[in-house]
């Protein structure tokens, strides 16, 4: 078997095809992991993409053992993955991905480099705020991996979708709090005789990405910070998901909702099952594009009182 290199890498992120595990050797060391992803991003930057800052992944310490992780991961994020949109929806072309599927997540910009990752001086050096959505894709067939193979792997990384931002001016343990509270729903829209639905997926809190956006940057700088790295000013760094990745297909429609509160039981209507995430042949029904007719919570408009971002899946 050979060991996993970064131009295998490379190549089957350039042409979307999968690594076929049984060629290539299991990786588990991180440090290896590193060395093959720094690999991958100075070609990357040799080809002329530019990076523009980094991904978290893992954040959600929940998903851990779905994925048989035990540990966040990171990489480089590049102005050929990135979009900042104007306004709140937006259109993604699934040809470019294998095996995609979408996290809803806080992003963060800079406007100065953190001295160190004391929590302090992350909230002095954010700029702004963001919602977004991230496409990760798995080139190891049916998203079995390791956390170092994730890692080398450019985080899962695929694109980055950035809603219109929201400067910061409180500095201080208000903005640490807030994020970690921010509550996010993600829904499928569907459309049956000719009548919209939207249906819960799943719903998040910004303290599932290791405590808080905030606390997940801190990690992040410390991270970097041992490899001799810092974060420039003007950098974005996405902390991670609030929910578990959900499968992408074409025709899809993904709104992500950022809420006031949690949408209780008795929000739940025109379906028999009002728990979140039920399961067909033990996989969320949401994770392998179910349809509405797969017990999956619906809501109503009026559940949602703050901001969305709309994802059109062609």
């Amino acid at each position: 078997m050979l060991p996993l290199s970064p131009f295998a890498i490379l190549n089957a992120y350039d042409s979307a095809t999968s690594l076929d595990a049984d060629l290539y050797q299991t990786l588990t060391d991180f440090a290896q992991a590193q060395q093959i992803a720094n690999t991958v991003a100075q070609l990357r930057s040799a080809r002329g993409e530019k990076a523009l800052g980094y991904k978290i992944g893992f954040t959600n310490r929940s998903l851990w053992p779905v994925y048989g992780v035990s540990r966040p991961i990171w990489s480089p994020i590049y102005d050929t993955t990135v979009t900042q949109l104007s306004g709140y929806s937006a259109q993604i072309n699934l040809g470019r991905f294998v095996e995609p599927r979408l996290e809803p997540e806080i992003v963060i910009g800079l406007r100065a480099t953190p001295k160190d990752d004391s929590i302090s001086e992350i909230v002095r050096a954010v700029d702004w705020v963001a919602h977004g959505f991230e496409v990760v894709q798995s080139h190891f067939p049916k998203w079995r991996f390791t956390a170092a193979q994730a890692h080398a792997c450019q985080g899962l990384h695929g694109a980055l979708l950035i809603g219109p931002r929201t400067g910061i001016q409180e500095r201080g343990q208000g903005l640490v709090q807030t994020l970690s509270a921010a509550r996010v729903a993600l829904c499928l829209e569907t459309l049956r005789n000719e009548e919209k639905s939207l249906h819960l997926v799943e719903q998040g809190l910004g303290s599932n990405v290791l405590d808080g956006p905030i606390q997940a940057l801190a990690f992040l700088v410390k991270g970097l910070a041992e490899e001799g790295k810092v974060l420039p000013p003007g950098a974005i760094i996405t902390t991670g998901t609030l929910t578990d990745a959900q499968a992408m297909v074409q025709g899809q429609r993904w709104r992500s909702h950022w809420l006031s509160k949690a949408i209780e039981p008795s929000h739940v209507h025109d379906n028999e099952a009002a728990n979140i995430g039920t399961t067909v042949d033990g996989e969320k029904a949401a994770r392998h594009g179910a349809s509405a007719d797969d017990k999956i919570t619906q809501v109503r408009e009026r559940d949602f009182l703050l901001s969305s971002l709309e994802l059109d899946v062609v």
